[in-house]
């Protein structure tokens, strides 16, 4: 495994580090970097507090936690999140654009996301030609 540092800037003193949990995932979580109230069906975008140069030829991939929904009853608007290395300058803050579902307080601190770094995909080129591997049957093939 391949060590990257990565330049890091914080919103304030007050939001914790990035660091790995327990070991227990190679995803990083991020928190709510101010206390957001929300209505059901409003749309947000919540600070993340923290802004990065990744290295070249990475990105980083934002999710919701798998706990994010059943807390907080909020949806990530764009599914998961990705931030390429040029999305790097001081004012670059990652944030999460959210829905809610139900009336919600989210607490400064509580953590709604996660993420990791991948390396961006290679230039492809594609030819057209008839496929000859085996079909598996179509969309929604292996049962339920």
């Amino acid at each position: 495994m391949t060590t990257k540092t990565i330049k890091i800037q914080y919103l304030d003193a007050s939001i914790p580090k990035l660091a790995y949990i327990g070991g227990k995932s190679d995803w990083i979580d991020l928190a709510a970097a101010e206390t957001v109230t929300l209505k059901a069906g409003e749309f947000r975008l919540i600070h993340l507090g923290v802004a990065m140069k990744l290295p070249e030829g990475y990105e980083a991939h934002i999710a919701p936690r798998s706990s994010t929904f059943k807390n907080f009853g909020i949806l990530q608007t764009n599914s998961v999140g990705v931030v390429d290395s040029s999305y790097c300058g001081a004012n670059d803050w990652w944030k999460m654009p959210v829905y809610a579902t139900r009336d919600v307080v989210i607490e400064k601190g509580s953590r709604i996301a996660q993420f990791r770094i991948m390396e961006i995909q290679p230039t492809l080129i594609f030819e057209e030609d008839a496929l000859d591997g085996n079909d598996r049957g179509g969309f929604g093939s292996t049962g339920i």
